[in-house]
């Protein structure tokens, strides 16, 4: 007799998922601090995701749970084109439940208090009723690439 195992359902589209990887490897150093006091669920007990795929998108950390998405923005983050990207990629996140905070990388390195109290309280707020906040990374499950990108919105993100 055949088994046939049937493959993940939540699969992360390939070339998404080794953007992300990458990605988690040079961490800036705000990252590295911010992240040092997110993980292992240490603040508030509430687990955060680092460099965590969502869509076409990948997000500097998330807490699932809560519908947050927190990003840290440096230097190049002040560029008008940046400033526009940033504005339409959090509407997108914002459509689709996710609440989304931004912090300058100086904010990380002279009043991480403070942004920790901000995440915290942010965690802390009712989340959306279900099934507004909706985990799409696995849009392009059992696709071929071009119909992934077909159905993440057609960009070459993929």
């Amino acid at each position: 007799m055949r088994v046939i195992l049937r493959e993940k359902q939540n699969r992360i589209p390939p070339l998404l998922l080794a953007a992300a990887r990458e990605l988690r490897q040079p961490q800036t150093s705000a990252e590295a601090k911010l992240w040092a006091r997110l993980r292992d669920r240490r603040l508030g007990g509430f687990k955060f995701r680092r460099q965590y795929p969502i869509a076409r998108f990948i997000l500097d950390f998330c807490c699932p749970e809560c519908c947050l998405a927190v990003e840290l923005d440096g230097c190049s983050h002040m560029e008008p084109a940046q400033q526009e990207y940033d504005a339409l990629r959090t509407a997108w996140l914002n459509e689709q439940g996710y609440r989304v905070i931004r912090f300058t990388n100086q904010d990380v390195y002279q009043r991480l208090d403070h942004v920790l109290e901000a995440i915290l309280a942010e965690c802390q707020q009712p989340s959306p009723p279900a099934p507004i906040c909706v985990n799409l990374r696995a849009q392009g499950w059992g696709k071929t690439r071009e119909e992934a990108r077909e159905t993440l919105g057609g960009g070459s993100e993929l």
